[in-house]
């Protein structure tokens, strides 16, 4: 009997959640993702210190003598993570998504400036923009701005997205993809309740199948991709979504395990549920954001995590650009 991996496989675009190149080539997975997070685990490792040393060798030469290490560091990000994005597509046959830095999730023009700086260098190596997500925050602010970003023909993934109302919102400016995070909201619902929530009961994968089946039944060209997974079973309940980004453990773990895999979501099947369309603006998005302490706590705590994970980064490339000099 095939794999549980090869039978999701065979209903769901199945998407790698790391930056270690490694993984995914023994995986294979059609797309893959990176985030501040997992940039900083890969980069600390001495299997990609070469792709680390050469990035800051080219940012400190064209920064010039009077930058500061920490300048580097800070300059150093954008170019560092579309060096692992060009690696991780010379492996895979489908997308990277590449991240807007999470501070700027509040600011409109410079998340879109930044989405056209890192687009440029992808477009520099030759690589087509068809091959490339840039990922943004899911406020109002990232929304707006990644409804600017499609016009131009950039295309967004927007992550750090928990509630309807942020996908609802993330369809209707045009985004090509969004990114529930189906673990971080079973975090949530866990503290708060003190209940342990499994299969179909997780709040997680209620979230996502209520966005997937909003989404079937209205005909958004949106499509919807599972993330942040922590067990089996998420994924399991979750067969048939759009796509499902997935850490190479718990790929590892469905490569390792049989049964049979039943399809839970089922495009055809939501156009017929009775579901209420809700007109979004931006009124609308306040008072429903306001409303869902789960997905307005998980939010800025995400944005906060993920900046933090962006300053742990610059603290390391500086310590290296230090190194690379004395060297």
């Amino acid at each position: 009997m095939a794999s549980l991996l090869e039978q999701l496989r065979g209903m769901t675009t199945v998407v790698s959640d790391t930056g270690d190149i490694n993984a995914i080539h023994q995986f294979r997975p059609q797309d893959a993702t990176t985030n501040p997070s997992l940039i900083a685990d890969a980069a600390g490792k001495p299997d990609y210190a070469s792709i680390v040393d050469d990035v800051l060798k080219q940012v400190r030469k064209d920064a010039g003598p009077s930058a500061s290490d920490h300048d580097v560091a800070a300059k150093a990000f954008r170019p560092l993570e579309v060096a692992f994005g060009r690696k991780i597509l010379d492996i895979i046959p489908g997308r990277v998504s590449t991240e807007v830095d999470a501070r700027l999730s509040y600011d409109i023009d410079k998340s879109i400036a930044e989405a056209r700086a890192i687009i440029a260098l992808y477009d520099k190596a030759g690589i087509s923009r068809e091959r490339i997500l840039v990922k943004l925050a899911s406020t109002w602010e990232g929304i707006k701005a990644a409804e600017i970003l499609e016009k131009e023909g950039i295309h967004c993934n927007m992550t750090l997205l928990f509630g309807l109302h942020q996908a609802i919102a993330a369809a209707e400016a045009h985004a090509t993809l969004i990114s529930p995070f189906v673990g971080r909201i079973l975090d949530w619902y866990k503290k708060d309740t003190g209940k342990d929530y499994v299969g179909a009961d997780d709040p997680g994968v209620q979230s996502v199948t209520t966005i997937y089946n909003y989404y079937k039944k209205f005909g958004y060209k949106t499509v919807v991709m599972g993330a942040s997974f922590r067990n089996t079973g998420e994924i399991i309940e979750l067969a048939g979504c759009d796509l499902l980004t997935i850490a190479p453990k718990l790929l590892d773990e469905l490569m390792h395990a049989e049964g049979h895999l039943e399809k839970k979501l089922d495009a055809e099947k939501a156009k017929s549920m009775d579901i209420e369309k809700i007109p979004m603006d931006k009124a609308t998005f306040d008072k429903m954001h306001a409303e869902d302490r789960m997905a307005k706590d998980k939010l800025q705590e995400g944005i906060d995590g993920f900046s933090k994970a962006l300053v742990d980064l610059e603290a390391l490339l500086a310590k290296r650009v230090g190194e690379l000099v004395k060297a």
